[in-house]
């Protein structure tokens, strides 16, 4: 059996999904530990609002600041879900999700 060592545990693959825009979007464990540990707690557990946010989101919009980021949200219980991904060369990676009540400017890519 192929057994990934210990050191490289960070690195794995956490989750991924194919996005409502059809790309691959992934983060590695190592990466999912710093947004529920550090960035943003709230997230932790939350997993499978997240994988729905990329699958079925309200909107989706390109960063103001940054054209290779999308932001996706998806409302649950009176607040959105957002979920911003990098992407590079036909794969999204999860740069944070978070919560928040109101939509970010920035150019819309897609609505519901």
């Amino acid at each position: 059996m192929n057994k990934i060592p210990q050191r490289l545990q960070p690195y794995k693959s956490y989750f991924k999904v194919k996005s409502k825009l059809g790309i691959q979007v992934s983060t590695t464990i190592g990466y999912w530990d710093v947004i529920t540990k550090i960035k943003h707690l709230t997230i932790k557990g939350r997993e499978q609002e997240v994988k729905q946010a990329l699958c079925e989101p309200d909107e989706i919009r390109i960063s103001k600041k940054d054209k290779t980021v999308l932001l996706f949200y998806k409302m649950f219980d009176q607040r959105y879900l957002s979920v911003v991904v990098r992407f590079f060369k036909k794969r999204g990676f999860i740069v944070t999700a978070y919560w928040t009540k109101k939509i970010k400017e920035g150019k819309l890519k897609w609505k519901k």
